[in-house]
């Protein structure tokens, strides 16, 4: 599945969502309102173009999400490795760690990821 593109203030919003799912329009409003200092109409905005384009669903007063959380990061770093990085993991991970100090407990635990997915294993 594709997913659609979240903008930034749109991800914003999602996270909200994701906590609070399913959640009643009412309530994302207000929410909306004390964590993003957002007016009712900027979430009704939004949440009509995060429907328009397959994000999330608005049935009943209901809203839940056709994304999840890890869909829309893992398409966003793809997205930004094919575009800054010309697709080249290994060419990600070396511009990563020079301008990141990784902790000993952080690369174990990539290499634990590595090891089964060359298992044939999940993430």
């Amino acid at each position: 599945m594709d997913v659609p593109k979240i903008f930034e203030s749109e991800y914003r919003f999602c996270l909200i969502l994701w906590e609070e799912e399913p959640v009643k329009t009412g309530r994302l409003v207000e929410l909306c309102g004390e964590r993003l200092g957002w007016k009712p109409t900027t979430t009704y905005t939004v949440i009509k173009r995060l429907s328009d384009r397959g994000v999330l669903k608005k049935e009943n007063g209901v809203v839940t999400s056709l994304v999840s959380k890890d869909e829309a990061q893992a398409a966003e770093l793809n997205e930004m490795v094919e575009k800054t990085f010309e697709g080249s993991l290994p060419a990600f991970v070396a511009a990563f760690t020079r301008c990141k100090k990784i902790s000993d407990a952080e690369i174990d635990a990539i290499q634990q990821m590595i090891d089964r997915y060359r298992q044939g294993g999940a993430t």
